[in-house]
């Protein structure tokens, strides 16, 4: 068996340094992920006035002072999408002149229904290239509102930054979602659940009648959208302590997909098994393809089985998306992937770029409006040359086709760095331990 251990999450590290940022005294940050894009987050949380020092088995957080710069600040999110939208909005909370600019492809992804609810509470907004995407110009006095509507067809990560950001507002905060449904939910309720364990309330309500009514995290997504109220009240403000992060399931589900996919089991060790975290869900679509899989308090293990396709609806863990795509590669019948059209507004097109990287390994799969068509079966065992299109997620996910008898070759390898900078070395386990078994 292989075991390897979870690396620290990259959702939860990103929210745990805002909230201690924005605590009033100092905290820590335990077992945060080292990476490009958790990196980024700091960078930009220092630029607004926080002091982070690095200790042993974390960093220390001093908050920030929230007083009016002199200069604007430029906040730079690099190809970060959650600091691009979760920084946007925790600066635009602050009085003063800020700037938030990225790197490739991320002066193509959308903003605007964030920053259309930060002008409604009062925050000046001037785009600098293509209308309602990065690099922006934000004028602030702090919210000068307390309450917008805001659409979340597109990510829920609009909602998770407001929400982080609500506790700078001196009135509080109430946001009406006004979309058909909540993008990948699972993440705004992770959010919730880090402003819980810092102090700070969110209440849900839901609109029947003249009234409202309210609503536990739970009970989401099983509600009209259009309906539902967010509401952090005045008054409240996060409370300094220690912020530790668990392990992170979506750098697991590659580990997991190799067990399934592979000739050894695979343990991953450091996963909270009642994680509300939305890739726990890798565990569930593993268990509905015929895939072997147990949960215990410290580890999960994936073992090698024989897959069938199976309809998936992946709206609400878009990152595990090209993870599960390569198991339907392998499995027996066809894999329908939908609810996921959000998956084009990723690091890159993930809908067409996955699409790609099957085709190229000889797997008969068509795109969709919102997701993809998988019909098990790899035909090209022969080199190949597969493009991650700097996307970290699809890197990781490729390599799987070694367990099946393929020989990618990635052209930019070295993307993983976004998120789990030493996959690599982690995944030479995985081959040597199936190359010996093949040998066996």
């Amino acid at each position: 068996m292989i075991i390897i251990p979870a690396p620290p999450s990259k959702s939860q590290t990103h929210r745990a340094f805002i909230l201690a940022a924005l605590a009033p005294g100092v905290s820590r940050v335990l077992r945060p992920l080292e990476s490009d894009d958790t990196q980024r987050t700091r960078d930009c949380l220092t630029a607004l006035g926080a002091r982070i020092h690095p200790i042993e088995g974390g960093y220390r957080v001093e908050a920030i002072a929230q007083t009016r710069p002199t200069h604007p600040v430029e906040l730079a999110v690099g190809e970060s999408g959650t600091t691009c939208r979760l920084i946007t909005a925790v600066a635009a909370a602050l009085p003063g002149t800020y700037r938030i600019s990225g790197e490739g492809r991320m002066h193509l992804r959308p903003i605007a229904p964030l920053t259309d609810a930060l002008e409604r509470l009062g925050v000046g907004v001037h785009f600098e290239g293509a209308p309602g995407c990065p690099p922006l110009r934000l004028t602030s006095r702090g919210f000068l509102q307390s309450h917008t509507p805001l659409d979340v067809a597109e990510s829920s990560q609009y909602l998770s930054a407001l929400l982080l950001a609500a506790p700078l507002s001196p009135q509080g905060l109430t946001v009406d979602i006004t979309s058909a449904a909540i993008a990948s939910w699972p993440y705004a309720h992770l959010t919730l659940e880090a402003m819980h364990h810092a102090g700070v309330p969110v209440t849900i309500s839901e609109r029947e009648g003249k009234g409202f009514v309210p609503r536990a995290p739970e009970e989401v997504p099983g509600l009209s959208a259009p309906t539902l109220r967010f509401c952090v009240p005045a008054g409240h403000s996060y409370r300094a302590g220690d912020f530790l992060v668990e392990g992170d399931w979506s750098s697991a589900s590659y580990f997991l997909a190799a067990g399934a996919l592979g000739r050894v089991p695979v343990a991953v060790t450091g996963l909270r098994s009642q994680s509300l975290q939305a890739d726990r869900a890798l565990v569930d679509i593993l268990n509905t393809m015929g895939g072997r899989v147990e949960v215990h308090e410290d580890r999960v293990t994936a073992y090698p089985s024989r897959l069938r396709g199976a309809e998936l609806s992946m709206g609400a863990c878009p990152d595990i998306v090209p993870t599960v795509a390569m198991l339907a590669a392998a499995a027996h019948g066809t894999t329908r992937i939908r609810d996921a059209a959000h998956l084009r507004l990723k690091e890159s097109d993930r809908i067409a770029a996955v699409v790609d990287g099957l085709t190229r390994l000889g797997v008969c799969a068509q795109p969709t409006s919102d997701g993809m068509i998988i019909h098990g079966g790899i035909q090209n065992t022969s080199p190949v040359e597969l493009a991650t299109f700097g996307d970290h997620r699809l890197a990781m996910s490729l390599c799987l086709a070694e367990l099946l008898g393929a020989r990618p070759m990635l052209d930019t390898p070295g993307c993983v760095a976004k998120s789990f900078p030493h996959f690599w070395e982690l995944w030479e386990t995985v081959r040597r331990a199936n190359a010996e078994e093949r040998r066996a």
